[in-house]
């Protein structure tokens, strides 16, 4: 029974309950910037199966494939019986006692559907001719493309209100809510208060919502509008990295709130029973069916994800040749990426005089840049960090800067005046044949930018000796590079050549925020090259040789292309050894540009790789991170000569080097959690496309130029496109939760996830799997929380031990 406190809660408890709800919805980037973000960010402190389970209660569906896929895998054989034994030990609950036999004959036969919690507007649907859920989707939609626009929209206003104050305004003179049926909804919404919270403590009230129920219902509000809530939380996530805070999230919730008042109010004589039975149900759901499903999903997925770790265990027990003894002339050093993991392979296979790296593909350097030819300021750099260095890229030409910069304006002004409500019909009669002529210099252009380098970047501002050093000597010591230089060290960064694709953005470096690593590795290898950095490094115990140059470089993901940015050295080095290095990597570019053949859906010959990031009709130039399984810290030694499929993040790490293992805190603590980011991104666009998933591609239109609608109207999505995880007949990613895998002690892979709860929290609460790597480079314990860890020997026996009782 509720309490009077529970029907009339305080203030302060709404507001609390408002920020918590908030805290659950992820940040979105606008296009400009795409990085992956885990969509389950607010709730890393949950465990993964009691989020799908809330996430079944808003939509039906948990984080999980459907039935009938687990059931193909299991008849196909891709998932063993050992793997579904070993999954079922795992279980407690109802799903405790399960044989995999009967199991099996569960997914054969008809699975109750769950009941899902609704809202007012899904209540008043009942009784009214329209989709209240989506008028109300797309009205607030309206106003948010407006709100949040960052320069699509011809006509602006200047925004000088909150988003709540501003909402007021608009919904003043929107007359579609009325039309559609909903009484003075124009009106209401002017008698609203004037801050956000305050509405929100009347709609709680009116609504006759308990506070045991606020949380849960404010997130299911939010989730409904997922799009928006996120942008919202974006802009919220950056005024707190700069110290600051934003309530926007308030504001959305406020105006979301509106529409279920004003619903409410209009069919209170129909609804109001039955709401007040569906509100309990936010306090007291009936979870046991629910319960028993999210147990069966939890299984599933445990095996599947068994089903992809075995062959992983099965690899690295195997004994690796001894490599042949070899004085490289040069070394590499790639992004973490999974892109750049066949590209290694492909290099070290073509020449044993060259070793390659892994480290994240910002190079260390936490950069604002100040790109050429524009005012607009860069963050190339992971979104969990803040920059403190400002840099830039200048050209002493003048004119090419102005050049640029007028020609960039042209193309604005002409695109505005093709979308003019004046000129926009009869610009297709009048210039459509020469919009065919742009199209075609538009893609000549494109080639032509990506074979030509800007100018080089450089610092805004002039660094001390001490200051260089210091930043070499971090950079070089997290890198596992502090001696052993090559003649030749080439800092290659990553990028992708892609045409007529809102979501470019999202298959460039996501340790550069978005933008390609190009910046990032030009101003390393000037910083290294620099005679005072050397000096500085000297006196700290790094010593580079005379006779050592850094090299920035770039790899094109979509075409496999590899250019050195060998003219920024400004001084003679051995022509041979550079000539000799370049002949390498287009080799080794083409090796693998064939071997990427079998992936892309109607490419045929390697040139068919390299063209089709040209072609405006392609929506799949290439796969990004599709296929992502596991994330290895370990020397090169462990994984070279491995074919890890291109699924693999490879950062390079040895621990002996590491002794205060301050290097493996700050790989769990950064590359650990972006990977996590991208893993968990692909995994629910996989899982579930229609919630987290960015739509299909031939249905996009930008919005503000900050997201795209699939079609004319309805929620902003996020995520990724179908396009980029599923290849017109089977999806191309496969989704399971990643496994990161590092060689150390296991005392200091403990230490670290003690200092740092959030980070434990993803492997306790199963957001990612752990093992640990022994010395002999073999996978020998896996971690099972609370700071434990398993034998793999002794796990592989017990399972084998239930298989014969079974």
């Amino acid at each position: 029974m509720l309490s009077r406190t529970d029907l009339d809660p305080s203030s302060e408890y709404i507001t609390q309950s408002v920020r918590k709800a908030c805290a659950l919805i992820p940040p979105a980037w606008p296009l400009k910037a795409t990085v992956a973000v885990n969509p389950f960010l607010g709730h890393a402190s949950q465990r993964f199966s009691e989020v799908s389970h809330t996430i079944r209660q808003f939509t039906g569906q948990g984080l999980v494939m459907p039935n009938d896929w687990y059931l193909a895998r299991i008849q196909d054989g891709d998932i063993s019986h050992s793997d579904l034994s070993y999954a079922l030990s795992k279980a407690n609950g109802n799903a405790a006692g399960l044989s995999v036999d009967k199991l099996v004959e569960m997914l054969e036969g008809t699975i109750e559907p769950p009941r899902r919690l609704r809202t007012v507007l899904e209540l008043g649907t009942a009784h009214s001719e329209i989709d209240l859920p989506e008028l109300a989707i797309d009205c607030i939609g309206n106003w948010a493309a407006s709100f949040f626009d960052e320069g699509q929209a011809l006509w602006t206003l200047r925004k000088k209100n909150s988003a709540w104050q501003d909402w007021r305004i608009y919904s003043r003179h929107d007359l579609v809510p009325e039309i559609n049926g909903l009484n003075r909804f124009a009106e209401r919404s002017d008698e609203t208060p004037n801050e956000a919270i305050e509405f929100i403590r009347h709609a709680v009230l009116r609504l006759g919502i308990p506070r045991e129920a606020l949380k849960m219902y404010f997130h299911h509000l939010l989730f409904g509008m997922l799009g928006w809530s996120q942008l919202a939380r974006y802009r919220q996530w950056q005024a707190e990295l700069e110290g600051g805070n934003d309530d926007i999230l308030f504001d959305l919730l406020a105006i979301r709130l509106f529409w279920e008042v004003a619903v409410f109010e209009d069919n209170k004589n129909n609804i109001e029973t039955t709401w007040k039975h569906e509100i309990a149900q936010y306090v007291e759901v009936d979870s046991g069916h629910l319960f028993f499903l999210g147990q069966i999903d939890e299984i599933l997925q445990v095996a599947l994800e068994r089903s992809v770790q075995r062959p992983l265990v099965e690899e690295f027990s195997k004994a690796q040749s001894a490599p042949k003894p070899s004085e490289p002339f040069a070394q590499i050093a790639f992004c973490i990426d999974v892109r750049s993991e066949p590209v290694r392979r492909a290099i070290e296979a073509n020449s044993e005089d060259i070793e390659t790296i892994g480290f994240a593909g910002f190079f260390g350097l936490p950069i604002d840049h100040d790109p050429f030819a524009s005012d607009i300021r860069e963050s190339r750099l992971p979104v969990l960090l803040s920059p403190s260095l400002k840099t830039k890229t200048t050209d002493n030409d003048t004119q090419a800067d102005h050049d640029s910069r007028y020609y960039t304006r042209a193309v604005r002004a002409w695109g505005r005046f093709k979308l003019a409500a004046v000129s926009s019909f009869a610009f297709v009669e009048a210039a459509g044949g020469l919009y065919l002529g742009k199209l075609i210099d538009q893609q000549f252009l494109k080639r032509q930018k990506r074979s030509t380098s800007n100018p080089k970047p450089d610092f805004a501002e002039e660094l001390s000796k001490e200051d260089k050093a210091s930043l070499a000597k971090t950079i070089l010591t997290a890198m596992s590079l502090t001696s052993g230089f090559r003649d030749l060290v080439v800092l290659c960064g990553h990028g992708a050549s892609v045409v007529n694709n809102p979501h470019e953005s999202a298959l460039q470096c996501g340790a550069c925020g978005g933008y390609a690593g190009d910046v990032s590795v030009r101003l390393l290898a000037g910083l290294l090259n620099d005679p005072e950095t050397r000096s500085g490094l000297n006196e700290v115990g790094i010593e580079i040789p005379e006779t050592t140059w850094f090299i920035g470089g770039l790899h094109d993901t979509t075409t496999d292309e590899i250019t050195l940015y060998d003219e920024d050295l400004g001084t003679e080095i051995s022509s041979e050894k550079v000539a000799r290095l370049k002949d390498v990597l287009q080799r080794s570019s083409l090796a693998n540009r064939q071997g990427r053949l079998l992936r892309l859906p109607g490419a045929r010959t390697p040139a068919d790789v390299i063209t089709r990031g040209l072609d405006w009709a392609q929506t799949r130039p290439e796969w990004g991170l599709a296929g992502c399984k596991s994330f290895i810290a370990a020397p090169r030694a462990r994984t070279a000569g491995r074919d890890l499929k291109g699924e693999a993040f490879l950062h390079s790490y040895d621990w002996k080097q590491d002794p205060d293992f301050n290097v493996l805190e700050l790989i769990m603590t950064a590359p650990v959690v972006v990977a996590s980011w991208i893993s968990l991104q692909y995994f629910a666009s996989t899982v579930a496309p229609d919630i987290y998933g960015g739509g299909n591609k031939l249905l996009h239109n930008i919005v503000g130029g900050i997201g795209v609608l699939e079609g004319n109207g309805g929620p902003m999505r996020t995520g990724l496109p179908i396009q980029s995880v599923h290849d017109g007949e089977a999806f191309s990613h496969l989704p399971a939760r990643l496994s990161v895998i590092i060689e150390a002690p296991i005392e200091a892979i403990n230490g670290v996830l003690e200092r740092h709860e959030a980070i434990r929290d993803l492997f306790d609460n199963d957001w990612l799997h752990l093992f640990q790597m022994d010395d002999a480079g073999h996978l020998a314990s896996q971690y099972a929380g609370g700071l434990q860890w398993n034998s793999l020997a002794v796990a592989t026996r017990n399972v084998a031990e239930a298989e014969l009782v079974a």
